[in-house]
């Protein structure tokens, strides 16, 4: 069983990310939570926890970790010091950890912030850590869906390194995504754009 440090596992994307990880026969979730009282809303369910913060050193965090899936967000109100920086204090410690993948969750939109005005200082911040993770030497993949809906998940979506055109896709899909390219046989240094369609989730 390998260890996935869940950056951001407070979150809705997440919370099924680690639940996705706890039914899995390969993995083995730690839940990232801020404060020592969200821990036991993962305890009750057996599901290992560390405190740490994004705004703070994180270096302890990646202890007997194996892999990282960062799924963390500021919801808008923090994007440069988490979404950018808070970032970058994770890759820095997956560097130093000798972390052997770290899937990160971006958003499609990032190569061109200016695009979308109401959305520029987040996809600015995203570009940002997406390309501080590319740069890092540590074993990547970063994946940018559409817009996140809480619909329920259909198991199928459209990936492309580029897709050309817009789209929705339900967190839960998203959440499996993200857990699927944490295998060793899917991708790796990789960037895919995805939202909802009629493909099966998966690499093979």
């Amino acid at each position: 069983m390998e260890n996935i440090l869940v950056v951001g596992a407070t979150g809705t994307t997440g919370k099924k990310v680690v639940r996705l990880l706890k039914a899995s026969q390969y993995f083995e979730p730690v839940a990232m939570v801020r404060k020592e009282s969200q821990v036991d809303e993962f305890l009750v369910q057996d599901i290992k926890t560390v405190v740490g913060d994004l705004a703070e050193d994180v270096s302890h965090t990646v202890l007997d970790i194996d892999k990282i899936v960062f799924a963390a967000g500021s919801g808008g109100k923090n994007v440069v010091q988490v979404d950018q920086e808070g970032a970058k204090k994770m890759i820095d410690a997956a560097k130093a950890g000798g972390i052997r993948k770290f899937v990160m969750l971006s958003s499609m939109g990032v190569d061109q912030p200016e695009e979308v005005p109401a959305l520029k200082e987040y996809l600015e911040a995203k570009q940002n850590a997406d390309k501080y993770l590319q740069a890092s030497a540590v074993p990547y993949v970063i994946i940018r869906p559409g817009s996140l809906t809480n619909e329920k998940g259909t198991g199928k979506i459209q990936m492309a390194k580029s897709l050309d055109k817009q789209g929705s896709i339900s967190r839960e899909d998203v959440a499996k995504v993200l857990t699927k390219a944490l295998n060793d046989d899917g991708p790796a240094n990789e960037v895919f754009e995805i939202i909802a369609g009629n493909d099966l989730i998966g690499w093979n």
